[in-house]
């Protein structure tokens, strides 16, 4: 069992995360005589759905129990009128509110308590929680998912992964009309992976309506199965590429879902999934900043790209990540064309080598060290040693 980084708020608040990440296991630890009420339990949530007011009564018979827990509360979105209801009568609960998709509440126009409550995410494992324990070879096959990680069968639990997602959220929800139109679309989107979105591409690759694409499209995103990435504009002085990068949210699913060809290359799958690692790592990290961060991508329309800018108040990073374990000058190129733009930005290179050194005012860094660098509770610029 590995210590997680995540800090709870003093006051209520939302916890989304995808399935398997961890949610329930660090609530139960850190809230041990909290009210449980589980909505993936079936009769649970029959109770809740016929009459969600009952939770007035619930609470009042047990009056000594301040933290409540609702497990996966998008499964009955009127319970969070009941709620609000009581955050606002100012009677000393805690509501702590988990959730592995926000497309219910998004749908039936919730608003999520009116910022009575704070909303924070609990992403798959950073490097440095597992510290040495984290292999990059081995994570970039396994990913970082505490269900997958924490299992003595991690292959298995794996490749079942989607096909959960598939069964208790995509069909018993009845999110889409066809489950075999979207396990083929998941597929597809694989070969999209760290890469830019061409929804008209994917609609002929899945034999499906591109509005259907673009359905599914912010259905992944809903489902926090994906992260997509917009180009990074500001006071650009070169024209730019209008479309968004693709990730899903941790690189070993997206391994599971990426079928194994005979024409494939291993290192271009191996690439791929370096660089969802490192977009899974930066997305967390700024998800769990309370001050505001960006997170974006950079790509000219003669095709010069950096994989990720990092901006804030105190921070303007441009990271390039390369799956080689030597750096040559062509992998130098863009960061140095971005530099030229943007001659305050710090640009880093993450590559398989070993040795940390500059070249050309460019900080090259060992990707591995630079994962275990990334904390939360520490600025980014503090894992480069900028």
């Amino acid at each position: 069992m590995y210590k997680r980084f995540f800090t709870a708020p003093q006051q209520s608040y939302f916890l989304f995360g995808p399935r398997g990440t961890g949610k329930s296991t660090w609530l139960k630890q850190q809230y041990p005589e909290a009210y449980w009420i589980n909505l993936l339990d079936p009769e649970v949530f029959r109770f809740f759905s016929a009459a969600p007011e009952k939770l007035y009564q619930l609470l009042e018979e047990h009056p000594q129990q301040k933290i409540v827990v609702i497990d996966e509360v998008q499964k009955v979105p009127d319970l969070l009128n009941v709620v609000h209801s009581i955050i606002e009568s100012k009677k000393g609960y805690l509501f702590i509110l988990t959730g592995s998709s926000a497309r219910k509440l998004k749908k039936q126009g919730v608003n999520l308590l009116g910022g009575r409550a704070l909303l924070r995410y609990m992403p798959p494992f950073f490097a440095a929680e597992l510290g040495e324990a984290f292999d990059l070879s081995k994570n970039l096959v396994l990913g970082m998912l505490p269900i997958v990680l924490d299992s003595p069968t991690p292959q298995e639990v794996l490749r079942a992964y989607a096909g959960v997602y598939l069964k208790e959220e995509v069909q018993a929800e009845g999110i889409v009309r066809s489950v075999g139109d979207f396990a083929r679309f998941l597929e597809t989107m694989s070969f999209s992976q760290s890469s830019t979105i061409n929804a008209s591409n994917i609609s002929r690759e899945c034999q499906i309506a591109r509005k259907t694409v673009d359905s599914y499209l912010l259905i992944l995103e809903d489902l926090l199965l994906s992260f997509n990435l917009s180009i990074f504009r500001r006071k650009a002085k070169r024209a730019l590429s209008s479309h968004q990068k693709f990730y899903f949210f941790d690189t070993g699913v997206f391994g599971s879902l990426r079928p194994n060809n005979l024409y494939d290359q291993e290192t271009e799958k191996e690439g791929l999934a370096l660089e969802g690692l490192v977009a899974q790592h930066l997305k967390a990290w700024v998800n769990a900043q309370q001050e505001n961060y960006q997170l974006h991508f950079w790509r000219t329309s003669s095709n010069v790209e950096v994989d990720f800018i990092i901006t804030g108040a105190d921070c303007f990073l441009a990271v390039e990540v390369k799956n080689g374990s030597t750096v040559h000058p062509e992998d130098l190129r863009s960061l140095k064309t971005f530099v030229e733009d943007y001659p305050e930005a710090k640009p880093v290179l993450l590559y398989r080598g070993k040795r940390r050194f500059k070249e050309k005012g460019i900080l090259c860094m060992p990707v591995d060290e630079y994962l275990l660098k990334i904390h939360p509770q520490r600025s980014l610029p503090e894992a480069v040693d900028i």
